[in-house]
């Protein structure tokens, strides 16, 4: 695995693991065309068109998909780094794309052997299909491991109709997976993952989004009405599912984003903190210890991410691994740490630039980097996520040595 850099010259030291420099180049290209629109974005809380045509021109979409179904068979790493270069330049932009790369992840270890999911697997590689979630819902909100409304049967035909209190950019995907009860019959915890396409759903606007940050997201809320067969629902119970492959994917994709984040503010800082020298007579600017702790920080985040990765692609094929108490600690934990690490890396990097890095007006504004990272805690709600360790973590014994 070899290791690459930061897009921002300054960060050249800061690295995250990667496999492809295919991918890197590709991402550049996006995040270019992404840093272009992000203030129009993030002004006017719209979809970002642009940024999503360039990465299906460069088909990134569907890297995660096998060869044998047509993609690239890129690795979690990969999709990291891409997620980390766009997210420099848009927050919005590497959060959807994000999001699309987990759902790809909950559904392809899965989708052997089932007809209906590999032809679908097999257009999101060869159309470039945006895939988002539904997993929130009506009174369970974000509590993603119960669902009401279950899946109806009419011989091999099923339906559902889901009070969907989030879905991310409903209105530009090309199609949903979804959170489902298994039947009528079945326990709110009893739950099936099922993917359907746009041909086959309706969506009607119940919440609008109008938020501090993470505005090109569109996460709105709809009703959900659709229709497929039997084959649209993934034979995996959703409760493994969750575990082998929603947890880590979302925690280290996400974490990237706000990585990328983090990292385009602090190259902010040291623009500004450069600049400030040189109207200074060479004098070190106020400033600079703050820069200094936001590098700092910045570096412990990237090093953070790329542990958990290299320990996640250890053990995507090992089933009990991944579901291990110990795997799930320390992927929950790094989502936390990840999160706080971030907000804490942009908050320096304001201080660093002063009242310039807090303007909207200025070509060193942290502004709008400081509303979309303050998503990261809450967006995947650190609380909930702590929560729901808390259980297991209370039967455990306590190690009685340092050494092992």
């Amino acid at each position: 695995m070899s290791m690459i850099t930061s897009t921002n010259a300054a960060h050249s030291a800061a690295t995250i693991p990667s496999r492809s420099g295919d991918f890197t180049a590709r991402a550049e290209a996006v995040a270019k065309v992404a840093a272009a629109a992000a203030t129009s974005v993030d002004r006017d809380s719209r979809f970002p068109t642009e940024a999503f045509d360039e990465i299906r021109r460069q088909g990134l979409l569907g890297i995660l998909v096998p060869e044998a179904l047509g993609g690239e068979g890129a690795s979690p790493s990969d999709v990291i780094d891409i997620c980390y270069r766009i997210a420099q330049s848009c927050g919005s932009t590497g959060l959807i794309y994000a999001m699309h790369q987990v759902k790809a992840a909950c559904i392809l270890p899965y989708a052997d052997g089932n007809p209906t999911l590999e032809a679908i697997v097999r257009r999101l590689a060869k159309d470039q299909l945006l895939l988002a979630s539904s997993t929130t819902e009506g009174l369970a909100g974000a509590n993603i491991r119960e669902s009401e409304a279950p899946i109806e049967y009419a011989g091999d035909q099923i339906s559902l109709v889901r009070k969907a209190t989030c879905i991310s950019y409903g209105l530009e995907a090309d199609g949903i997976v979804t959170t489902a009860r298994r039947s009528e019959n079945s326990a709110p915890s009893d739950q099936v993952l099922a993917v359907f396409l746009k041909s086959s759903y309706t969506l009607d606007p119940s919440h609008s989004w109008d938020t501090l940050g993470m505005r090109g997201t569109r996460s709105e809320g709809f009703m959900l009405r659709a229709k497929g067969v039997v084959g649209n629902i993934v034979a995996t119970p959703y409760e493994k599912i969750h575990l082998r492959s929603m947890v880590p994917s979302a925690h280290l994709f996400w974490g990237a984003v706000w990585a990328g984040i983090a990292a385009s503010a602090v190259a902010r800082g040291q623009a500004f903190i450069r600049s400030a020298s040189r109207h200074s007579n060479g004098k070190v600017p106020p400033g600079a210890a703050h820069l200094t702790s936001a590098a700092a920080s910045l570096h412990t985040l990237l090093g953070l991410l790329a542990r958990a990765a290299r320990k996640y692609e250890l053990a995507i094929d090992d089933a009990d691994a991944l579901q291990s108490l110990e795997f799930q600690t320390m992927i929950t934990l790094t989502k936390i740490e990840a999160s706080e690490l971030a907000l804490a890396t942009v908050l320096r990097a304001m201080r660093a630039c002063g009242l310039a890095g807090y303007r909207n007006d200025s070509e060193f504004s942290i502004a709008r980097h400081l509303r979309d990272v303050l998503s990261s805690p809450i967006m995947i709600n650190n609380d909930r996520v702590l929560g729901n360790l808390g259980g297991p973590t209370l039967m455990t014994p306590l190690p009685r040595t340092i050494m092992r």
